[in-house]
């Protein structure tokens, strides 16, 4: 009898600074706030995060566009500026 009680009691003793790394851990901190608003203000904010993420891959889609053009553009200046210039019919 002596036997089980201590061994729940290292048990509960080992078992509070796990419990407490838990808590303050970043899923503990979700859990709560879940538990304090009931959890359907995560649903407003995972729906906005998702509205952000979108608009973000959207702008880099415009921006990759828009540097690849860039760059066919710089390719076509570099092309004519290393082109020899011919002699043209003009006696100047």
């Amino acid at each position: 009898m002596l036997g089980i009680a201590i061994v729940a009691l290292v048990f509960v003793a080992l078992m509070i600074p796990i419990v407490a790394i838990l808590v303050d851990s970043p899923l503990g901190r979700s859990v709560a706030r879940r538990l304090e608003g009931g959890g359907s203000g995560g649903t407003a904010e995972v729906q906005d995060l998702h509205r952000k993420v979108d608009l973000l891959e959207g702008e880099m889609e415009e921006l990759h566009r828009s540097v690849v053009g860039m760059k066919d553009e710089l390719q076509f200046v570099q092309r004519l500026l290393e082109k020899p210039k011919s002699s043209g019919p003009s006696g100047s």
